[in-house]
């Protein structure tokens, strides 16, 4: 189910009002509704797997029950590696069997060998990177004994499953998100309010900015060949604002409706596209996946101590497997690579932790240094986001050598103004409200109410005039 889509906008109220009705002693039976709804969420793609959800839900929440009850090391160590190789082992087997099978085969006939192997017709579960990540912290936080093992088992499938963030996150930790199914929830007035600004702050990334960017993104790479150097630009920039949009605004949305049900989920960005250089950017983009990395892999494998070739290697590793993450696809694997690139001068310089703050916040106008920087950042960003876009390596090198022809200063063929346009107005609502979680959180609250309720009503209206067909969230092939 879409949360673009007339299914979730029927969905959502019959389970918001459901799950209200609900006394809030009755902590279970509130848990049980999410779990319930959550699966019919999920089932509206397509019910066959469910089972892959029941399955990790099962092996993870027996996994930490048994691990509460011993005390050997090697036996922990055994019953961890049990839930890693389920959860690992699925995910791997429906997102990469084909590319390892295909990859094993090439590099035979490389060699003049030949091997006579099918691929098979797999269909990628929606959402089994993000909740596949979200029970294996679980795991490993009961293993690191940073959490005690939940004996609910409808919290803990709740906690799985929960429909909000279910198929494109924020991925949940255990230890942020589980506690809360244990607590009495009461409806509160002022949090639902805020939560349905973001829901429709994210539903106007998403129709508004992400689908319509997404029509000229997918013209101009689909033929790329035929296009000058200025509008492969465009079209590099009109995606990289697709995928934001595209992608935050599921998770503006997600969170808006936790927050409806009184859950408060991790923030997943923040406004990336004002970073000053790299590591920022990596700060504030997809926060829930780059940290997961950094506390279950990087930290793990000694992080940015000890000599220069360790620090090289983690780095180039934590990037390699998130791009590698995305998708089976050689292309991602050189987005990660590119980024660690982008990134190594930081780390050698150690300049990697210097903008922690927000831009220009507190009042201070930003300084054309900053300006400068922010600009370099998103330009980079951009050439690397041609690599994630390209079907193929062929098709993003093209590319890429098309940019950087005699005919990148030409006028570009394709030149949408109403887009142009809406992008410039996204933009300054985002800068606006930088400092916030969500740029609509406080913009216009302190306009009278018609001029607020104006505001809104445009957004609505905008929704509707310049939404299209309803199109799928990128992050759902992830």
């Amino acid at each position: 189910m879409l949360f673009n889509s007339i299914d979730f906008v029927v969905f959502l109220p019959i389970v918001f009002i459901l799950y209200w009705l609900i006394p809030k002693e009755k902590i279970k039976l509130q848990n049980l509704l999410i779990v319930g709804a959550s699966y019919f969420f999920y089932a509206w793609w397509d019910w066959r797997y469910l089972g892959l959800i029941l399955l990790s839900t099962f092996v993870d929440y027996a996994v930490g029950v048994r691990l509460a009850s011993t005390k050997s090391r090697s036996s922990r160590k055994a019953l961890l590696w049990v839930s890693l190789l389920v959860n690992l082992g699925l995910l791997g087997f429906f997102k990469y069997y084909n590319f390892f099978l295909e990859n094993f085969i090439a590099s035979f006939s490389f060699f003049g060998a030949e091997l006579n192997a099918s691929s098979l017709n797999l269909i990628l579960p929606v959402g089994i990177s993000f909740y596949t990540f979200q029970t294996l912290s679980y795991t490993i936080d009961v293993y690191k004994g940073k959490l005690d093992p939940t004996r609910d088992f409808i919290a803990f499938s709740a906690f799985v499953s929960f429909f909000p963030q279910l198929v494109a996150g924020p991925i949940e930790r255990a230890t942020q998100l589980l506690p809360q199914f244990y607590q009495s929830r009461s409806f509160d007035y002022s949090k639902a309010v805020d939560g349905l600004r973001q829901i429709l702050w994210g539903l106007f990334k998403k129709i508004v900015i992400a689908d319509n960017c997404a029509e000229y993104a997918n013209l101009i790479f689909n033929n790329s060949d035929h296009y000058s150097g200025s509008t492969l630009v465009l079209g590099a920039l009109f995606f990289s604002f697709q995928i934001y949009g595209d992608f935050s605004g599921y998770s503006d949305i997600a969170i808006g409706t936790a927050r409806l049900f009184g859950f408060n989920l991790s923030r997943n960005f923040a406004f990336p596209y004002f970073s000053r250089d790299i590591a920022e950017f990596w700060r504030r983009w997809h926060i829930s996946l780059s940290t997961w990395f950094r506390d279950y892999l990087y930290i793990p494998l000694g992080g940015s101590r000890g000599s220069i070739a360790l620090k090289l290697r983690n780095t180039f590793l934590i990037f390699l497997v998130s791009g590698f993450w995305h998708g089976a696809n050689w292309t991602f694997i050189i987005w990660g690579a590119l980024n660690a690139l982008y990134f190594l001068p930081l780390l050698l310089g150690q300049r990697n932790r210097k903008h922690l703050d927000i831009v220009g916040s507190n009042g201070n106008p930003i300084k054309l240094k900053e300006l400068f920087k922010i600009l370099l950042t998103f330009g980079l960003t951009v050439l690397a986001w041609v690599f994630f876009r390209a079907e193929n390596l062929e098709h993003a090198f093209h590319y890429i050598l098309g940019i950087f022809s005699a005919s990148l200063f030409s006028l570009p063929e394709i030149l949408p103004k109403t887009i142009l346009l809406l992008l410039a107005l996204f933009l300054v609502i985002e800068w606006l409200g930088r400092e916030d979680q969500f740029a609509l959180q406080q913009f216009g609250l302190k306009w009278n109410k018609s001029l607020r309720y104006a505001l809104y009503l445009s957004l609505i209206a905008a929704l509707f005039w310049f939404g299209g067909k309803e199109q799928q969230f990128i992050y759902f092939q992830f």
